[in-house]
Formats: structure tokens, C-alpha cells, sequence
């Protein structure tokens, strides 16, 4: 891996961002093009990822888009591949896309819907590693980061199958952590609490009010996107490189 410096600037590295057409994604693609890094932008809505592909350029940062659906490995193959040959390395993974799924009671909650969550949330996350580790060993290293939730540490009971996906998230992280340390890649999990994003307005409508879910969280507030990014990007860089297998909580004092 290329040098950086104790800010975290990621100058010369290439990083790939799934569910990056908005939300926390699209936050962690400015922000890893910010801080110098060329973006790889995936996600099934075309519409934007382009937009955020154009929000990069308007900046000055470098980026591509690449429908991807990360439950499919035939995907996320292409994905990788498109990364190296567009950008010669992969260094940083965020692999962020994910669905909430409804509010169901656990006894009526549908097999299929469950499936469903997991072969996004849970198997795309397997998968995405599985083809970004090879990638990165090329260069020598790398440094993955996987959005899990909250929900991943303590559990919403009225999201039970997006809770118990994220729960597994956390769990791959850390193994897979324990498994590449002695390769140079870091493998890392953000876990953010109420954050003001699309999905977040879904399960405000579905599950609670916009008003309950500022107090749930003790700094008073929802967290923004660009609060997480930051953090995805600091686990990112050189500044971090001491940090594996955990996963950091973004959430306004929610867990502590």
C-alpha cells in the first residue's frame, strides 16, 4: 500500500463503495475521494450512482460506477475486476449495502423476506470480502470496512431479521480480522445509530417518529451521513493501523 500520512489522506489508493447512490454510502464515496483516494461506486440504482460518480468529478476526485447487486457473486466479480482494471489496485473496501426489510412480528415474519435481508445484508458482505481480499493481497494489503448497525450490537426488536443480519456482520468481521491480520488487511465494522437517511426515513415511517428516534440517541440528534463516513474513512487510512476486528459504534452515545 501506497504512503499516507497521520490525517488519513488515502492519496494514491483506489477505493470501491457499495450502496453508494446514497446515504451513508454516497457520504463514504465524497469522503474517500476527498481525502484523495479514486472511488469505484456500486449499487443497483443507476440513476445514482452516476450522481454520486458526478458529485466526485465536480470536486476534482476520480470515480466510476458499476451497477452491482451484491447478493450476486457473478456481481461483485465483475465489480472487483472493473475496480482493478479501471484503477490497476484495490486498496479500500466499504461495504456498505444493505436493506432494512419490514416491521413484522418475529412469529409472522416471512421466510422469504428473510432471505431476502441476509442474501443482501449478510451473504453481499461475505461475498464482497471473498473477492476484495485477492484483490488487495496483489498490493500488498488493504483495509475493509463493513456497515453493520447498532441493531448489530444490542438487537431492535422490531427488526428482528435486519438485526440478526447485522449481529452476523459483526461476527464475520471479526473472524475474518483474526484470518487476514498476518496478510496486511485490516478487516473493520462501523456500526451507526439513528443517522438522517433514506433508509432511516423508511423505519421512522414504519417503526417510530422522527422525534422518538432524535431522543433515542443521548447527544440529542441524529447523526449525519458524513459523520459516519468519516469514520469509515479514518478506519481506512494508516491512521487506524493498529485497528482490526472491531466494531465502533456511530451513534451519538446510543451503546455506551
Amino acid at each position: 500500500m501506497s504512503s499516507t500520512t497521520a490525517s488519513g489522506s488515502l492519496a494514491g489508493r483506489v477505493a470501491l463503495v457499495t450502496g453508494a447512490a446514497s446515504g451513508i454510502g454516497r457520504a463514504a464515496a465524497l469522503a474517500y475521494a476527498a481525502a484523495g483516494a479514486s472511488v469505484m461506486v456500486a449499487d443497483v440504482d443507476v440513476a445514482g450512482g452516476d450522481e454520486t460518480v458526478a458529485l466526485i468529478g465536480e470536486d476534482g476526485g476520480q470515480a466510476a460506477f458499476l451497477r452491482t447487486d451484491v447478493s450476486q457473486e457473478r456481481d461483485v466479480a465483475a465489480l472487483v475486476a472493473e475496480t482493478l482494471a479501471r484503477f490497476g489496485r484495490l486498496d479500500c473496501a466499504f461495504n456498505n449495502a444493505g436493506i432494512e426489510g419490514r416491521k413484522t412480528a418475529y412469529l409472522d415474519f416471512p421466510l422469504d423476506e428473510f432471505d431476502r435481508i441476509f442474501a443482501i445484508n449478510t451473504r453481499g458482505v461475505w461475498i464482497c470480502m471473498q473477492h476484495e481480499i485477492p484483490a488487495m493481497l496483489r498490493s500488498g494489503g488493504g483495509a475493509i470496512v463493513n456497515n453493520a448497525s447498532i441493531a448489530g450490537l444490542r438487537g431492535a426488536a422490531d427488526l428482528p431479521a435486519y438485526s440478526a443480519s447485522k449481529h452476523a456482520v459483526v461476527g464475520m468481521t471479526r473472524s475474518v480480522a483474526k484470518n487476514q491480520a498476518r496478510n496486511n488487511i485490516r478487516v473493520n465494522a462501523v456500526c451507526p445509530g439513528i443517522i438522517d437517511t433514506p433508509m432511516m426515513d423508511r423505519i421512522v415511517a414504519e417503526v417510530f417518529t422522527r422525534e422518538a428516534a432524535t431522543v433515542m440517541q443521548p447527544i440529542g440528534r441524529m447523526g449525519a451521513p458524513a459523520e459516519v463516513a468519516a469514520a469509515v474513512v479514518w478506519l481506512s487510512s494508516d491512521a487506524a493501523s493498529l485497528v482490526t476486528g472491531i466494531a465502533m459504534p456511530v451513534d451519538g452515545g446510543a451503546t455506551g
